[in-house]
């Protein structure tokens, strides 16, 4: 069997040695074919143009999609938050957005990002500082077609749980990835797991004996 360090922890057996080493493997493995798939990502043509810069309503009023792209940055990553007026927010988006909030900062050094919901953006922000979020860029396509184009929302007006990336060149703006995992049947037991790689909550919890379990995040803000 390979070993592939000489590190051992206290009052470890053989047998742990072993089933630790075998599964050490299957995660070098695993780490190889993250890199592969990741290198397909980038190396994706260009998508469609978008066909509108969409108007979304913010803090600090009307914005363009072209203006969300900050000074140097030619990437633009948006998640659609499942959040219609009127209606509580999806715990599920909470959840992830939780994490991303605090990388949000060390994110921006690289690409933009925000975050749309259909809600109105004062219900928008009043749930976010309930959550505690202080980094997300946050805006509402209440009053523009985005969501619908970028499944965001379906045709019936339900809301999806959709990342989508733009990258500009020069003053055209073109679709460059999307989760559509989300839409591939997953296995028996599974969800999606479309937007698990940002989710700090379910990696953390992969690496315990009880693992996910069935179990879900509520919204919970204490």
């Amino acid at each position: 069997m390979t070993r592939f360090h000489d590190h051992r922890f206290p009052g470890e057996s053989v047998a742990y040695r072993n089933a630790r080493d075998k599964l050490l493997a299957a995660e070098v493995d695993l780490r190889r074919e993250v890199e592969r798939v990741a290198a397909m990502r980038r190396a994706l043509p260009q998508g469609g143009t978008v066909p509108e810069d969409y108007e979304f309503d913010s803090a600090d009023g009307s914005v363009t999609m072209s203006s969300l792209f900050a000074s140097g940055h030619d990437t633009l990553a948006l998640y659609s938050l499942m959040f219609r007026p009127g209606e509580k927010p999806c715990p599920m988006c909470s959840s992830m957005l939780d994490g991303l909030d605090g990388n949000a900062r060390q994110a921006g050094q690289r690409l933009s990002l925000a975050v749309v919901a259909k809600a109105p953006v004062n219900e928008i922000r009043e749930f976010a500082e309930k959550r505690g979020w202080r980094h997300l860029r946050l805006l509402s396509a209440a009053g523009n077609g985005y969501s619908q184009a970028y499944f965001g929302e379906n045709a019936e007006g339900n809301q999806l749980p959709m990342l989508n990336v733009f990258t500009r060149d020069g003053q055209t703006i073109h679709h460059r990835y999307a989760t559509e995992l989300m839409f591939a049947l997953a296995e028996a037991g599974q969800d999606p797991r479309h937007v698990d790689m940002l989710w700090p909550l379910w990696n953390l919890l992969d690496l315990t004996p009880g693992g996910r379990g069935d179990w879900y995040p509520d919204n919970h803000t204490t």
